[in-house]
C-alpha cells in the first residue's frame, strides 16, 4: 500500500463519524444505513440497542429518532488503526438534546469502531457507544 493510499483511507475513515452525526441529525435514515456495510452492528448497551444489518439500523434510526425533538452531537476523533481492508478507532462523542416528552438529556461517550473497505468505500462494521457520562439537566 502506497503512503497516498494510507493517507486516503485516514481521510475516509475520519470522514465517516461525521457522516452519521450529519444523517442523524437531519434525519437521512438511507443515508445513515448505507454507512454500515451489509451486515454491519450498530449498538447502544445503556439503551438496548443492538442492531444487525442494514434493514435493521436504518428502522432502528428511524424509530429513536421519532423520540427527539432535537439534539446536537459533536464528534471528536481518537485513534485510527488499519490493517490491510478492516480498520478500528474510537470516536469520542458530545451529545446534547430534548426528548419530545420535554426531558433534557446530555452526555459524554466513546463509539468503538470496526470499519470495513468495501467496493463502495470504507463503511462501519460496527459501531458500539460506550456512555461515559449523562444528565437529565438542562
Amino acid at each position: 500500500m502506497t503512503d497516498l493510499q494510507a493517507l486516503s483511507d485516514r481521510v475516509e475513515i475520519a470522514a465517516l463519524p461525521g457522516e452519521f452525526t450529519d444523517a442523524a441529525s437531519v434525519r437521512d435514515y438511507d443515508r445513515f444505513a448505507a454507512l454500515f456495510t451489509d451486515d454491519g452492528i450498530w449498538r447502544i448497551p445503556g439503551a438496548g440497542v443492538d442492531f444487525h444489518g442494514r434493514p435493521e439500523i436504518r428502522a432502528g434510526i428511524e424509530r429513536l429518532q421519532s423520540a427527539w425533538e432535537f439534539f446536537i452531537q459533536n464528534v471528536h476523533p481518537g485513534g485510527i488503526s488499519i490493517t490491510g481492508d478492516t480498520a478500528t478507532a474510537r470516536v469520542y462523542v458530545s451529545k446534547l438534546g430534548r426528548f419530545r416528552t420535554g426531558e433534557f438529556h446530555a452526555n459524554y461517550s466513546v463509539y468503538h469502531d470496526r470499519y470495513r473497505r468495501t467496493d463502495a468505500g470504507w463503511r462501519f462494521a460496527e459501531r458500539s457507544y460506550e456512555v461515559k457520562y449523562q444528565s437529565d439537566r438542562p
